[in-house]
């Protein structure tokens, strides 16, 4: 049984997205099976066995845009993985991008973007190294 407080301890060690695989490691290790993360206010949901915590709002509310643009989106996202940019400029751009959420399951170890229509934009494979 994890706590969100365990899991905000493991986020708290991710200053770019270069650092997310240990983070995925981390809350694997906690219990965490997947989640879900919502652009417009950070807020999450972990679920895990019998285990579920959220996240409440972590920032102030942003303004999903209606239409994905999912070029930009790639561009931002490829920023962010190679530590451009930190997490709350990411959520700016997932926002301005159309993206308003992202689905992650550690089991298949695989983050799924998904636009205001709940359409798939991207899936990747969450790398381990």
């Amino acid at each position: 049984m994890f706590t969100i407080e365990q899991i905000k301890a493991a986020h708290a060690k991710v200053k770019s997205g270069a650092d997310y695989p240990n983070y995925v490691k981390d809350i694997i290790l906690l219990g965490v099976t997947h989640y879900d993360n919502f652009v417009a206010d950070g807020h999450a949901v972990f679920y895990g066995g019998n285990s579920q915590a959220e996240w409440t709002a972590k920032y102030e509310p942003l303004e999903v845009a209606a239409t994905c643009n999912k070029e930009q989106f790639i561009t931002d996202l490829k920023a962010h993985q190679q530590g451009k940019t930190n997490y709350p400029t990411f959520c700016s751009d997932c926002a301005r991008s159309g993206i308003e959420k992202w689905i992650v399951k550690l089991d298949k170890m695989t983050c799924t973007y998904y636009d205001k229509a709940g359409n798939e934009v991207l899936q990747e494979i969450i790398p381990t190294t």
